[in-house]
C-alpha cells in the first residue's frame, strides 16, 4: 500500500516539477526547477529498479545539464545588464544634446 503511495506522489510531484520549469517565465528558476526534475527522474528510475539509468540521470540530467544551463543563464543575465547600460547610457547622452 505505501509503494502505491509513494509512486503516486512522485508521479505528482514530477507533474508538477515539468509543469513549473515549462510555466515558469524567470529563467533562473526554471533552472532550479529543471535541476530538481532531474533528481526526481533519478528517483523515479530506482524506484523503476534501474540504478544504472538512475545515476546517468543525476548525473548528466540533474548535475551537468543544470550546471551548464545556469552558466548559460548567468551569461544571458550579464549581457542584458549591459544592454540595458548601454541603452540608458544613449539616452541620457541623447538628452543632454537637447
Amino acid at each position: 500500500m505505501t509503494d502505491w503511495l509513494l509512486d503516486g506522489l512522485l508521479v505528482f510531484a514530477l507533474l508538477a516539477t515539468a509543469a513549473s520549469a515549462l510555466l515558469s517565465r524567470d529563467l533562473f528558476r526554471a533552472v532550479v526547477v529543471f535541476i530538481a526534475f532531474g533528481l526526481l527522474m533519478a528517483v523515479a528510475w530506482v524506484r523503476l529498479q534501474a540504478p544504472d539509468i538512475a545515476l546517468a540521470e543525476a548525473a548528466i540530467g540533474a548535475g551537468l545539464t543544470g550546471v551548464l544551463l545556469l552558466d548559460a543563464v548567468s551569461h544571458l543575465g550579464n549581457k542584458r545588464q549591459t544592454a540595458l547600460r548601454q541603452a540608458r547610457g544613449s539616452h541620457r547622452q541623447g538628452s543632454d544634446q537637447s
